[in-house]
């Protein structure tokens, strides 16, 4: 398996994105992202890039307003790229860049190269289960995010919160650095059954090789032996489905 063996297994979902959102509204510190999937047009590449990182360096180089996009190299969505505005609250959309020339560069600049915009979601992290004070900084120290995006059965809405509290508890008591997030999703997506999202980052491609198996061993010392059988039922029971996408950090189009 992977290092980061809780990437694999914690993919569950959000209380329904209205509860959530209201909690997020309620709690002045949140901690958000604005998410754009676009599908690039692979015959202009080089100047959709060029077009890109222009773009974001002069608009979007300071917070709440930084840009990061990223190249999603695996699962149903590889080949397409996330455009990524924050950390950020939704109070900071009534002064996003617009004027002075952000709107009409987005528009005559970067559309042009873009075949098809697909989403443009919210993602509130859970500060309190993450474990992603590590990454904290300017610079970019795990460039390869391992997402995982998870649908939650509507019957067992109940079970989600416990079922991150024992992947928390135990991402936190592992050895080393082990950067994970745990993300919700702010508004209802219908069909897409985007509810939530777990992530685990990585420094390069030689960490997903490491065979270790830390996530079991630590929650059997941190929950007791007996209690990993009940986990795993948990999660069956927790999720209607979910699937995986490798996200490669993009220096040249963020402009950093």
């Amino acid at each position: 398996m992977i290092k980061k063996t809780i990437s694999v297994l914690a993919v569950i979902a959000m209380v329904f994105s209205a509860a959530v959102t209201a909690n997020a509204q309620e709690d002045k510190s949140y901690t958000m992202w604005e998410n754009i999937l676009l599908t690039p047009d692979n015959t202009k590449l080089k100047v959709l890039s060029e077009n890109m990182r222009k773009h974001n360096a002069q608009y979007h180089k300071k917070a709440p307003y930084n840009a990061t996009v990223y190249n999603i190299v695996s699962g149903p969505n590889s080949g397409k790229i996330i455009w990524q505005m924050g950390p950020m609250n939704f109070k900071h959309n009534d002064t996003r860049p617009g004027e002075g020339g952000h709107d009409e560069d987005w528009r005559d600049n970067v559309m042009p190269y873009i075949k098809k915009m697909h989403t443009i979601e919210y993602w509130t992290q859970n500060d309190k289960l993450s474990n992603t004070s590590m990454l904290a900084g300017e610079s970019i120290t795990h460039p390869l995010l391992f997402v995982r995006v998870g649908e939650i059965e509507k019957d067992h809405v109940s079970s989600v919160n416990q079922f991150y509290k024992y992947v928390s508890e135990t991402v936190k008591a592992m050895e080393g650095d082990n950067p994970w997030g745990l993300y919700y999703n702010e508004f209802r997506q219908g069909n897409l059954g985007r509810h939530v999202a777990s992530v685990s980052f990585y420094k390069n491609w030689t960490e997903f090789d490491e065979d270790e198996n830390n996530f079991k061993k630590t929650f059997e010392k941190v929950h007791g032996e007996g209690n990993w059988q009940m986990f795993l039922d948990m999660a069956n029971r927790t999720f209607a489905d979910s699937w995986d996408e490798i996200w490669m950090y993009n220096p040249k189009m963020s402009g950093h």
